[in-house]
């Protein structure tokens, strides 16, 4: 398995990168359905690319409706050993300004109505999840996306918070100033389970997040427009695709950290033997190194 596979989950235009080579497209199903989308597979530089269209090559999928579980699932089975999320969210702060890029550190999960696990049905696993995101994939992230921000007139921020809601409303006003008042940073609506999962398949993770807005806290400004987030959201895809052309070599020579990708090592509770044999060989892409499937 090469490290240089990645998988970005985002939108419909990322993988219209300059340079791409040997493009495809791959429909596969999983043992927990469809993935969001077919999966584009291309190369860039050496290095090979699985793009999905998280809401949908039409954007049809609700934040809810999304298969987390495929989509992780069918990253791990075509080799991706890094995954990096772009996703639209909502400032927390003053300092997070629209067209920013943030790389969260941490989420807040406020999710009710999502499957979060691969296990379960025989086989039960903890994985630790202190630290939700690879640091090599963040370092990265920050090397190649910093410059591009500010020569954009934009900033890149590092760290911070990521309260994931359920939605497809968007916050309360009080909501919005109980997140501010744990100090929170940004909101969105689909970087959970989407990490767990991808924790759990020592994959390594994060969020190139991109705010479209200030939610509804802010007095100085509007309360959240539709409108005037897909404006937003135009002008950052240009910047998000320019971020990943720069990223997708600089994995090409990086390897994920030992917590992303050794994170199963010691979670697996339940004995092998004790293990479904169905259970087994419907996992085998997550626990195959460590259990004979």
């Amino acid at each position: 398995m090469s490290s240089g596979t990645v998988g970005i989950i985002g939108g419909t235009g990322l993988y219209e990168l300059d340079g791409l080579e040997n493009v495809e497209t791959v429909a596969l199903d999983t043992p927990f359905g469809q993935p969001s989308s077919e999966i584009v597979k291309a190369e860039l530089g050496g290095v090979k690319v699985l793009f999905i269209a998280r809401h949908g090559a039409t954007h049809s999928l609700l934040p809810t409706e999304i298969n987390y579980r495929a989509n992780i699932y069918a990253l791990k089975e075509l080799g991706a050993e890094w995954c990096v999320s772009v996703s639209a969210v909502g400032s927390l702060r003053e300092e997070f300004r629209p067209g920013d890029i943030v790389v969260p550190s941490q989420y807040i999960d406020r999710t009710r109505h999502r499957a979060d696990t691969f296990f379960g049905n025989g086989i039960v696993a903890h994985v630790a999840f202190a630290d939700p995101v690879c640091p090599v994939l963040c370092d990265a992230l920050e090397e190649v996306c910093a410059p591009l921000a500010e020569s954009s007139g934009a900033s890149l921020h590092r760290g911070g918070t990521y309260v994931c809601m359920e939605g497809p409303t968007f916050s309360t006003r009080a909501e919005s100033h109980l997140y501010r008042s744990w100090d929170a940073s940004i909101i969105g609506m689909t970087a959970l389970p989407e990490a767990k999962l991808a924790r759990e398949a020592e994959i390594a993770y994060a969020t190139m997040a991109m705010v479209t807005d200030y939610d509804c806290w802010r007095s100085a400004s509007a309360d959240v427009d539709v409108s005037e987030i897909l404006a937003t959201m135009a002008k950052n895809v240009a910047m998000a695709k320019s971020c990943l052309g720069a990223l997708l070599p600089r994995l090409g020579k990086s390897k994920p950290s030992e917590m992303a990708s050794q994170a199963l090592g010691q979670g697996i509770i339940t004995r092998a033997e004790n293990i479904p044999a169905a259970c087994k060989q419907s996992l085998k892409p997550i626990i195959g190194k460590y259990i004979s499937c």
